[in-house]
């Protein structure tokens, strides 16, 4: 049996990242935070499919919360760290608290969820976790100094994961998003997004069925580790 699971897979990136698991024969489990109706919803989808998921309420900063969440898959074959929220401030007006608050989830929970699935990976001998970043980790976002440095972490911690835990057979990669079609761009307007994607060569938003896609790509390839895959439109190459 094998199980994916996935942070913050109530809605967006994260429910189309269960589901293309579930179409490819995975059992899904799936956390969430805030809106019961969205995670009702996702396990709807999944259920649609043909198979029961396993849903848990997960604050991803409560170390404690994460590592019972985790003990209660099995099988645990993927790990998807999607879970993330976003700070559009200047950095003025940014407080330490929010601050902290952004990369306890983008990035500490990311740390807390693999550190609490190693057990489970280094019985089953081996495991693949996918980190999901953003391409203002790679360069930095005006207005979004906490998000960009949190997300760049978050590559940082993927480099170093897949070098110590390659001998142990298990895969650690990156998908580094650009503008997605997802609830965390609803702020903008629609001219906002117009002039923003005008600046990306494709011309267009990545969609969440794209980003399933290319973290089931690199679930199943085997011979990759330590990659930060690009999924933004030629906007950074």
């Amino acid at each position: 049996m094998s199980t994916v699971l996935v942070t913050g897979g109530s809605r967006g990136i994260g429910r189309a990242i269960c589901l293309a698991f579930v179409r490819e024969g995975y059992d899904v489990a799936f956390t969430y935070e805030k809106s019961d109706a969205a995670a009702e919803e996702t396990a709807r989808l999944i259920r649609a499919e043909g198979r029961e998921p396993l849903v848990f309420r997960c604050d991803s900063r409560d170390e404690h919360a994460v590592e019972k969440t985790v003990r209660s898959v099995f099988g645990l074959e993927v790990l998807v760290n999607n879970a993330g929220i976003a700070l559009y401030k200047q950095i003025q007006d940014t407080s330490l608290q929010e601050w902290e608050d952004v990369f306890s989830v983008n990035a500490a929970g990311a740390f807390l969820f693999t550190k609490a699935a190693l057990p489970k990976f280094f019985a089953r001998g081996g495991g693949c976790v996918v980190n999901i970043s953003s391409v203002w980790g790679e360069t930095g976002a005006s207005c979004e100094a906490a998000y960009s440095a949190s997300k760049a972490a978050l590559i940082g911690f993927t480099k170093a994961a897949a070098k110590e835990l390659a001998p142990a057979g298990i895969r650690v990669n990156c998908l580094s998003v650009g503008f997605a079609d997802t609830d965390m761009n609803a702020r903008l307007s629609q001219q906002e997004k117009r002039d923003f994607l005008s600046e990306v060569p494709l011309g267009r938003a990545c969609t969440p069925d794209e980003a399933a896609q290319a973290v089931l790509f690199l679930a199943k390839s085997k011979y990759i580790t330590g990659e930060i895959l690009r999924l933004n439109g030629g906007l950074f190459v």
